[in-house]
């Protein structure tokens, strides 16, 4: 029988009762739901169950199990299935994922989704399995299909040029899919065949090493060891080219000689296979990696193998964190202030984070690694969270390039290059060294302008201009990804003078290559590396002096060791100097930091030289006249002093919807409930910085309080009734713990 207790349906121990179990279900609500299982049926804790939700079913986890239920038993459904025999997650995992869930504030189902491989979301047999490839055949080889046939003809080509076959990997990078190849297939060009699995664990080996560590790093690696077997956050603070690398070589040595599993994560792709190369140089055992740019099968068989501890090394990006390891002894992360460890879309959690609460959860060490820490790392040095490792100098013969800032004002630029500059660049080349030009702002030009009428590009789905790229001929917004054709005519006057203004990495490269005809350039951005191996190929291009200038963006700011590049130019840095976000100057310290360090990793000299029409900013001259250390200690005092993060925890809430008047309404009955709690300060809302986006109308509320426990306390408390709200029906709404980007 059913007895109502507290609003509660409790089961009676007379009756023959229903079994019940909490289940995250993947939708944006934050909450668990009951069913109904059989006894003959029962799920397991960490596992996967089909369930029915509305009109369809969905993959929901195993939470665990209930005796009693806010709803009436008779109403509540049963599970369909229970996809795992066993738990999924060991207990480690489970409850981390549990734990970051609550942190951020995010709905648990939405969360194990975002932490676990897409197969697993979907339902998928967790099991290794083979994956497929198909095989050029010697007619294939041969073959000449019609002229017209040009999908046809792509992938031909695309399997010739990587060694006859193609992967479901290859396919996807360069914009195919399987059903494209059907057609070969039944000519008979290409075969489906199976690729071998591999299995097998190769017992760790540490391969011999001419390198021999300096006397910082020998420090480092021995106040490491001293703590291999605990809990210890270590932020290895040493300048670009300074050995950072060789120390976590050294580190995760010890961990593979104790039997244990390491992960490392990176901030980004571009940086996956050069680690994984400096790696098995090092080490002769199972290293893996994993990334998004990986098939879904792919990654859930790497994930497999790690939690069955057939792999010693996992070099990922931030998801990795998620991965289960048999045994886990050691977490590295390269570069721990890079922006990328912050997922800034759905569940918005930090890696960098998260890493040490799990480093924290397993009680083994953790280092973090950068020439330009977090000012939230610096401060958790400072009140003794940290263990700092100092590398001072750089590694070997190399010395920290010599620094210039040229005064660009009421001087003629040719498409951004100064003539000093110009001469610089000339002056390296002579000497044949290269030099990398950098410029954070791909595409041909950020506008196009009608000279006749003053008609601009402007996204009409975002409040933002949408840039030209010259090469597609296309215009792309890069903030909702709209692209549309180039027209021929002003959409306004019919006039056909269209004009680009403005300076991108396309236009910029095709400059130099005008400039300086006798000398290769290469441009690295996000469109110059779409495809598979292309950012591999480039850097491989690079180091062998097959380049000699280089244009790119931030991709080439960090963790590349080009030997012979002597100068490196920044040519618009002006824009980053004014800022309203009070982190505005850290990322611009760290991103000029970590271009400069691109220059004079060999034997030769390096030099930096930056382009400013305000060279007498205090961040330039202070940059300049002192190290990082000391500039990063500077703000974080100022931080104290204007009470901002890491001196205080702020919560950043974001709402939209199709006018702005809803998602203001929808903030403002938020911030009336929030202003009730005296510890917590409420600014807003107001309208977001780039209100239209994608469509929709977006605003904020930004909360601060003295610490984390004290905000999550509240929007524990607070979050019920807020979610009750009608406003809260007609917006879209997302909580930012934490937030890298407050405008």
């Amino acid at each position: 029988m059913l007895e109502p207790t507290n609003n509660k349906y409790q089961l009676s121990l007379m009756s023959n009762s229903p079994n019940l179990v909490k289940v995250a279900v993947p939708i944006p609500l934050r909450r668990l739901f009951d069913y109904q299982y059989q006894d003959s049926q029962k799920p397991m804790i960490g596992g996967r169950v089909l369930v029915p939700f509305g009109r369809q079913q969905l993959v929901g986890y195993v939470i665990g199990f209930s005796e009693e239920s806010d709803y009436d038993l008779k109403k509540i459904k049963h599970i369909v299935k229970v996809i795992d025999q066993e738990s999924l997650l060991d207990k480690e995992l489970f409850n981390f994922i549990q734990w970051s869930a609550q942190y951020y504030q995010h709905p648990i189902g939405e969360v194990f989704n975002a932490c676990l491989p897409s197969l697993i979301g979907k339902g998928e047999i967790a099991q290794l399995e083979p994956e497929y490839f198909w095989q050029l055949t010697n007619e294939g080889e041969k073959a000449q299909p019609k002229s017209n046939a040009v999908k046809q003809i792509a992938l031909l080509k695309l399997a010739q040029s990587h060694q006859s076959y193609l992967t479901q990997e290859t396919l996807k990078a360069h914009e195919f899919v399987p059903g494209d190849l059907k057609s070969l297939i039944n000519n008979g060009w290409l075969t489906k065949e199976i690729k071998p699995l591999d299995t097998g664990f190769t017992q760790p080996k540490v391969l011999p090493s001419t390198f021999e560590p300096n006397k910082e790093q020998h420090q480092a690696i021995a106040q490491i060891f001293a703590k291999k077997a605990q809990f210890q956050p270590f932020l290895l603070d040493g300048v670009t080219s300074s050995g950072k690398t060789e120390v976590y070589l050294r580190a995760i040595t010890h961990q593979l000689e104790a039997g244990k599993q390491t992960l490392v994560l990176v901030p980004e792709i571009g940086l996956t296979p050069q680690t994984i190369q400096r790696f098995k140089e090092r080490f002769h055992s199972n290293i893996s990696m994993l990334h998004s740019g990986m098939t879904d099968k792919q990654r859930l068989n790497e994930w497999l193998k790690a939690k069955q501890g057939l792999t010693s090394i996992i070099i990922g990006t931030r998801s990795a964190l998620f991965t289960p390891f048999k045994d886990l002894g050691l977490i590295v992360i390269d570069e721990e202030h890079d922006l990328s460890f912050k997922q800034q879309e759905g569940f918005r959690y930090s890696a960098r984070d998260l890493a040490l609460v799990r480093a924290n959860n397993l009680n083994i060490p953790i280092i973090m690694g950068s020439a330009t820490p977090s000012i939230e790392s610096q401060y958790n040095v400072s009140n003794g969270r940290f263990e700092r490792l100092t590398l001072s100098r750089r590694a070997g013969n190399a010395k920290a390039p010599h620094s210039k800032i040229f005064d660009v004002r009421q001087r003629p630029l040719n498409e951004g290059i100064s003539k000093p500059l110009r001469e610089h660049i000339e002056s390296h080349l002579a000497k044949g060294q290269q030099c990398l030009v950098f410029l954070n702002r791909r595409g041909f030009a950020p506008s196009i302008l009608c000279h006749d009428c003053g008609w601009i590009a402007e996204c009409n789905r975002c409040d933002r201009n949408m840039t030209y790229h010259q090469q597609l001929k296309r215009l792309h917004c890069h903030h909702c990804d709209r692209q549309v054709f180039l027209p021929k005519q002003c959409p306004s006057c019919q006039s056909d003078q269209l004009l680009p203004i403005g300076l991108g990495t396309e236009r910029l490269a095709e400059a130099l290559s005008s400039m300086f005809p006798k000398h290769k350039v290469i441009r690295v951005d996000r469109d110059s590396t779409r495809r598979k191996d292309s950012m591999q190929n480039i850097v491989e291009e690079i180091k062998r002096g097959e380049a000699d200038i280089i244009v790119g963006t931030q991709m080439l700011a960090k963790g590349h060791h080009f030997p012979n590049l002597t100068l490196v130019a920044v040519i618009d840095i002006d824009g980053c100097l004014f800022s309203a976000d009070f982190r505005a100057t850290e990322r611009t310290a760290q991103l000029l930091t970590q271009v400069a360090g691109r220059a004079g990793r060999g034997e030769a000299n390096g030099e930096i030289v930056i382009q400013s029409h305000h060279p007498d900013h205090p961040l330039l001259v202070n940059l300049f006249t002192q190290n990082y250390q000391q500039l990063s200690e500077q703000m974080l005092q100022e931080r104290k002093t204007a009470n901002l993060p890491p001196y205080s925890a702020q919560v950043l809430i974001r709402s939209q919807a199709t006018n702005l008047a809803k998602p203001m309404e929808f903030l403002q009955d938020m911030a009336n409930i929030l202003n009730q709690y005296p510890q917590l300060e409420v600014y807003g809302p107001y309208p977001a910085p780039m209100i239209k986006r994608a469509g929709k109308m977006r605003a904020q509320l930004l909360l601060q309080a003295s610490d984390k426990q004290t905000i999550q306390k509240i929007l524990n408390a607070a979050l019920p009734v807020i979610e009750e709200q009608k406003s809260a029906k007609n917006v879209r709404w997302s909580i930012d713990v934490d937030p890298q980007e407050v405008f």
